[in-house]
């Protein structure tokens, strides 16, 4: 049962349309998932084959490593899932950052960053380089953020629990691209969300788009001159799409739309938009969502970036952390954070409290910030003795450590493990990485012949039969 008042203004809104869009609601919702190619197999190879036969994939066409799957098939339920192989995302919902333009090096700030499909997907697009800061202002959705973070294998992200106003504080002209996937009345998710129809109203939708703008102006605050600024929605309001950038742009006349760009809505259309974009379901294969993209005008001299306020974290000394040195000599092939094998360092090492953390180099300080993820957690030290993150197991590879316990979705050793029991194993005594056809899922630590399960209490259940 739509709202009346919405139904009204689509009509008013859609016009000869709005007969096609109406009966999208009687369609069956289309469901999608991005591969992440930041896991690989042992071999070095992505699972885009198989996972194209296993859920009988179709390409999301305006959507890098986006594909439809067939509902039957229930990727979510996969041990594959647990790996961070792919995130289930709504496929509307991977159009925004692919107009972010990111790319290896970058800074960027998805600034309303829960549960995490876009965090994730700009994650991909950096390959383990730059920075990602990802923030959510509900403390228990910044914390499903931080394990979707985790659990897609990314190394160089953090996640905040902030305001926006408090991280404009400490960033100033900070960021290349920044993402506002802003808060919002939620029209576009009708079909998909029944709690996003129930709480519909018009006051609903004029205190989003006030919103709507503070967030916004906080978000010019932190991006540098010549960045860029994508701002998107999964509602139909003109006053939270259109009304929000154009009000934006009366305050910010630093700021402009982009033009001449195009969205592949299918293999044989591309739609032409300068700077704003509307995706309908009775169009796409996907639900209701809205962007803008914006450019601030200016640039950095060629080599500058600019500063945090608080300037950048102290790296930890290796004489800081031997129970780390001696747990990466005796447990990983490659260096993460220390030169032990003469290697490249690939971060700076910091701790919070006995926690221990891998960052990008000139990696800024977090002062008076609420943090849940500063970098990769590589794991806890404690007395004579080192003990591994869920994380650090999901951010490595089979080929990354000497000890791999390697198990097949043949057989039903994944579900046992996800599941949190032991089981007998042969090999060498302690920490191994235990992986799914050549794909990591987490560690166990073996001794007299069985292995201690050592997948978080927190994830384990019993989806795995």
């Amino acid at each position: 049962m739509l709202p009346e008042t919405f139904l009204r203004r689509m009509q008013e809104d859609l016009g000869d349309e709005f007969p096609q869009f109406l009966a999208s609601y009687d369609q069956q919702r289309h469901q999608a998932l991005r591969l992440n190619r930041i896991k690989k197999t042992e071999s070095g190879e992505s699972m885009e084959k198989a996972l194209t036969a296993l859920f009988h994939m179709e390409r999301v066409p305006w959507a890098q490593d986006g594909y439809y799957y067939d509902p039957a098939t229930y990727p979510g339920k996969h041990p594959y899932h647990e790996a961070g192989l792919y995130y289930i995302q709504e496929p509307s919902a991977m159009a925004p950052v692919g107009f972010l333009n990111v790319t290896p090096g970058d800074r960027v700030l998805d600034l309303c960053a829960a549960p995490g499909g876009k965090s994730t997907q700009i994650g991909a697009l950096l390959k383990g380089e730059g920075l990602l800061f990802a923030n959510e202002i509900n403390p228990s959705r910044a914390k499903i953020l931080s394990e979707n973070v985790e659990r897609m294998g990314l190394s160089n992200a953090c996640v905040t629990n902030e305001t926006p106003e408090r991280l404009a504080e400490a960033f100033p002209e900070y960021f290349d691209k920044i993402l506002v996937d802003a808060p919002c009345s939620g029209e576009g998710m009708f079909r998909k969300n029944e709690i996003a129809l129930t709480e519909w109203s018009e006051e609903n939708v004029t205190l989003c788009g006030e919103r709507q703008d503070g967030i916004l102006d906080e978000a010019a605050k932190m991006l540098r001159p010549g960045g860029r600024l994508v701002y998107s929605t999964c509602t139909f309001s003109k006053w939270e799409n259109e009304g929000s950038i154009g009000r934006f742009l009366e305050r910010h006349p630093e700021f402009s739309l982009v033009k001449g760009l195009t969205f592949k809505a299918s293999d044989d259309i591309e739609i032409p938009f300068d700077g704003e974009l509307r995706i309908y379901p009775h169009k796409v294969r996907g639900e209701g969502h809205f962007l803008a993209v914006l450019q601030k005008e200016g640039s950095l001299p060629e080599g500058i970036r600019t500063q945090p306020l608080y300037g950048c974290i102290k790296p930890l000394r290796m004489a800081d952390c031997k129970e780390w040195a001696e747990f990466a000599r005796e447990t990983l092939k490659r260096p993460l954070g220390v030169s032990v094998y003469g290697g490249k360092q690939e971060g700076w090492l910091h701790r919070f409290g006995d926690q221990l953390y891998l960052a990008p180099e000139e990696f800024p300080s977090l002062k008076g910030l609420k943090v849940l993820r500063p970098g990769l957690h590589l794991g806890e030290l404690k007395k004579n003795r080192f003990e591994p993150s869920h994380a650090l197991a999901l951010a490595l590879g089979a080929g990354d450590v000497f000890n791999c316990y390697r198990m097949t979705t043949k057989d039903r050793l994944p579900a046992v493990y996800l599941n949190g029991q032991t089981f007998p194993a042969e090999g060498g005594k302690g920490w191994h990485l235990i992986c799914v056809d050549g794909v990591s899922l987490g560690w166990g630590k073996l001794a007299g012949g069985i292995m201690k399960n050592h997948y978080p209490k927190g994830l384990r259940n019993n989806l795995f039969t």
